[in-house]
């Protein structure tokens, strides 16, 4: 047991399982600690049918599984997202006269949040309440993570309120989840008001905190709010990353800020946050809201440079940034060189096109577009009133 456990300490599950069956060999039966430590390194490495199928084998070696041992299978099925097998381990454990305890429920919750059963996943918290097991602040964070990956921000808020109530402090991550809800609901307000609240219960945001609430602001149009939220980071000790910058540039993208959102693109080389697609994107859309085709379409070339592969949200930007200046050529030339760069064209690109086609007086060209759409994309009323 000591050996299976040095080598399951330090991740070696071929030796660990060799362990076992030299046991086995040698008439030497596993205990109950020897076969939770294995299905626990099962856990480890999301291997859930492995972990499964040492707990049943163990009540035929005369091994009966204990809490650990159950708890231990339920988190490998929890890591491999088999939320319905990992319920089904908690609901036979009182067959198998055993109690579920806090991990037991906290895994099966677990499961359900990363499964997107919120429901399922709040009826556990209940449960245990009801069965005298006190959660703690991983099953209650694991709830609130849930209801945030449904939408569900109110329900999300309720439970991190209760958890004081319920001897229960909650963390960072109780509080980023929380957070994450109201930013998913379009609530900037609580979003922000949450990040408030962080020093007062003891807590230090970090990136994760402040990436959710610039965002909340970025989706509500807050542009200053997300700026002042950036400009706080590094005051706070947090380093600023490509999420951050990314989402702040967005938010000047929506309020038709296009100066502030380039020069949140030109700041992160010096902040040491290398741009990505989106950050690029959302700089080349605040261009083409801003009238600014000429930045449009010189970010779009400098983006292969900067080591980053433009798309076709890209491209639909900068071509829509020149057809709306009335630079049809480019337009075009853009839309061509986009399929030649092997980028799929999406609706918005063919309806950038064929109304550049059409201001160009070049009807021949925008139908021939138009039956291209028709084969590859679902034409929007812009693009039919573009042919028309």
């Amino acid at each position: 047991t000591k050996l299976i456990t040095a080598h399951a300490r330090v991740g070696d599950r071929r030796r660990a399982f060799g362990i076992l069956d030299e046991m086995r060999q040698a008439g030497c039966e596993p205990d109950v600690f020897s076969y939770s430590i294995l299905i626990n390194l099962c856990a480890r490495s999301k291997d859930w049918k492995t972990a499964v199928s040492l707990l049943r084998e163990m009540p035929g070696a005369g091994v009966p599984p204990n809490e650990v041992s159950y708890s231990a299978a339920i988190s490998a099925c929890e890591k491999a997202g088999r939320w319905e097998k990992a319920l089904s381990l908690l609901r036979e454990m009182p067959a198998a006269g055993l109690s579920p305890n806090v991990v037991s429920y906290s895994a099966a919750i677990s499961a359900c949040e990363k499964a997107g059963r919120w429901e399922e996943a709040l009826s556990l918290l209940r449960e245990m309440l009801a069965a005298g097991v006190q959660p703690n602040v991983i099953s209650y964070s694991a709830a609130i993570s849930a209801c945030e990956k449904a939408g569900q921000w109110e329900k999300a808020l309720s439970l991190l309120r209760e958890m004081p109530a319920a001897g229960v402090r909650p963390d960072v991550y109780s509080y980023n989840a929380a957070i994450s809800a109201c930013e998913k609901g379009g609530q900037w307000e609580k979003a922000l008001s949450l990040l408030r609240d962080m020093p007062d219960a003891g807590l230090s945001p970090n990136v994760i905190s402040y990436n959710a609430a610039i965002s909340a602001c970025e989706k509500a149009g807050r542009c200053d709010e997300a700026l002042s939220l950036l400009r706080e980071m590094p005051a706070a000790g947090v380093q600023p990353n490509v999420i951050s910058y990314s989402a702040a540039i967005s938010a000047c993208e929506k309020a038709g800020q296009w100066e502030k959102a380039l020069s949140l693109l030109r700041e992160m080389p010096a902040a040491g946050v290398r741009p990505n697609v989106i950050s690029y994107n959302a700089a080349i859309s605040a261009c083409e809201k801003g009238g600014q085709w000429e930045k449009a379409l010189s970010l779009l070339r400098e983006m292969p440079a900067a080591g980053v592969r433009p798309d076709v949200i890209s491209y639909s930007a900068a071509i829509s940034a020149c057809e709306k200046a009335g630079r049809c050529g480019d337009a075009l030339s853009l839309f061509s060189k986009m399929q030649e760069d092997g980028v799929q064209p999406d609706v918005y690109s063919y309806s950038g096109a064929i109304q550049a086609c059409a201001a160009a007086q070049q009807p021949a060209e925008a139908l021939r577009l138009f039956k291209e759409a028709l084969r590859s994309v679902e034409p929007s009323c812009i693009t039919f009133n573009a042919v028309l």
